[in-house]
């Protein structure tokens, strides 16, 4: 490539694709390089384990892609598929808190916290779109002052904090908690009520969908919208420094600091680049994918109509488990959020054969093998597991790193979010997609509002372009 182009982003993760399409959209002329073999950074789709089973390699649940605003208004061609329950939460005595599409049926599954319940979600759900738009991005001013106050007063909380004070049963602060885990910090930590409160009330409106097919598809769709509107695309070129790129008016880079210091510390005050240099990864994440000759066993019949499964136990258990990678240690019983998506897309595994995953966090950089801790987890909650396993894929966080080199020590959030880098990533800064080189911005998951798949982080690293002109 040779021609000059309006922008040149580096990277083909959700967020690079939609700056990409974000820009294509206002007429710039677009080139997407990806140094992978196919597009998609976290939402790709691989035959990890035997022929005929699809497994995602990293995202597969995507709340977050139909709640926000700028994926759901995109014509992709993607087939979503909605379980019947969006998120199970098994306990030891049998029992299973349910997290459903409707607020009603959910709060009345949580015995005598169903009004605590439904009084906190149905004014947010009512207004969920509202809500998505306002938070889900750099801090600004709300344009609903009093929705945005209403969310903060609970979110600004930790995840286990708000737990214990709003909800009585155990059933409910599982649930809480087992949500409050995806933000990927302890739960004493805050600001981890606003994740579970932003993926509670997601699900509620939208729904915890996969594509029918495999994460890749949604990849796929997004670089074919793309392609419609002109822009061009080119992988298996690992980009080492922006000086190697051809004149454009911007660069967008959906890379990691550490990444984006390679590229383009030279184009950068040392200032600048020290602060990057500072920028915190949180934990790591060891994966198991399995082919199985079966659905899994699961003893609660909540859990088999569930999309995704939440394996930890108690608020006090989990606790524990999401504060071990922060004091560099292992949990004997790991939180683990396991994904089963063929017994709803017949798509994924051979015919009466199936496909799963399950992750627990560990230290950034843990050299450990998992797969007994995490079998162990799910067995623990559906007895015959084991018996049904054809054979199994694992990935620790050396093994994440090099299949996406932004995923620094395995994270795959992109990064911290507590208080302390929510909106301060990668550094402090008026407007954090910018960086002090007028041409070269940041878009990926280390910019608010962070991690998942959401788009959003390329959205508003477009608009900064957009605004410099």
């Amino acid at each position: 490539m040779s021609a000059k182009r309006d922008a040149i982003v580096v990277g083909s993760g959700p967020n690079g694709l939609a700056a990409a399409i974000a820009l294509a959209e206002r007429g710039w002329s677009v080139h997407v390089i990806e140094g992978a073999a196919t597009v998609g950074g976290g939402v790709r789709s691989a035959a990890l384990t035997r022929p005929g089973f699809i497994h995602d390699i990293c995202s597969s649940v995507y709340p977050m892609a139909l709640a926000t605003p700028f994926f759901r208004r995109l014509p992709l061609a993607v087939d979503w598929v909605h379980p019947p329950n969006l998120v199970a939460h098994p306990l030891d005595d049998g029992s299973a808190a349910v997290l459903k599409r409707s607020v009603e049926e959910t709060a009345a599954g949580l015995g005598s916290d169903r009004d605590a319940y439904r009084s906190l979600m149905n004014p947010f759900v009512e207004r969920a779109d509202d809500l998505m738009a306002e938070l889900v991005g750099p801090f600004r001013i709300p344009r609903h002052p009093l929705l945005a106050m209403r969310f903060g007063r609970h979110g600004l909380r930790s995840g286990g904090g708000f737990a214990r004070s709003r909800f009585r049963t155990e059933s409910a602060r599982a649930l809480w908690s087992g949500l409050a885990a995806h933000a990927v910090i302890p739960l004493e930590t805050r600001p981890g009520a606003a994740i579970a409160l932003m993926l509670a009330i997601a699900g509620h409106a939208r729904g915890w969908p996969f594509v029918r097919g495999g994460a890749q598809n949604l990849s796929d769709a997004l670089a074919a919208h793309l392609q419609s509107l002109g822009g061009t695309i080119e992988t298996g070129r690992w980009v080492k420094s922006v000086d190697e790129l051809p004149p454009a008016r911007a660069v967008l880079l959906d890379v990691a600091p550490k990444q984006a210091i390679a590229m383009a510390g030279r184009r950068w005050p040392s200032r600048y680049v020290k602060k990057l240099d500072k920028f915190r990864h949180g934990p790591g994440v060891f994966k198991v994918d399995w082919a199985l000759a079966g659905p899994i066993p699961w003893a609660n019949p909540e859990c088999r109509v569930a999309g995704t499964v939440h394996l930890g136990g108690t608020l006090d258990e989990i606790s524990d488990t999401e504060r071990a990678p922060f004091e560099n240690r292992l949990a004997e019983r790991p939180f683990v959020l396991l994904v089963q998506p063929s017994p709803f897309d017949p798509t994924r595994a051979p015919e009466r054969r199936h496909a799963a995953w399950g992750y627990c966090h560990v230290p950034n950089g843990c050299t450990e093998d998992l797969t007994e801790r995490i079998e162990r987890q799910v067995e623990r909650f559906a007895p015959g597991f084991r018996d049904l396993i054809l054979e199994r894929h694992v990935s620790g966080p050396a093994a994440m790193e090099r299949y996406n080199p932004n995923y620094i020590g395995g994270d795959i959030s992109g990064g911290i979010a507590d208080l302390r880098q929510l909106f301060t990533r990668p550094v402090a800064r008026w407007n954090p997609y910018t960086t002090p080189d007028p041409g070269i911005y940041f878009c990926s998951s280390s910019t608010p509002p962070g991690g998942g798949v959401h788009g959003m982080c390329g959205w508003f690293a477009a608009q900064a372009v957009l605004n410099r002109g």
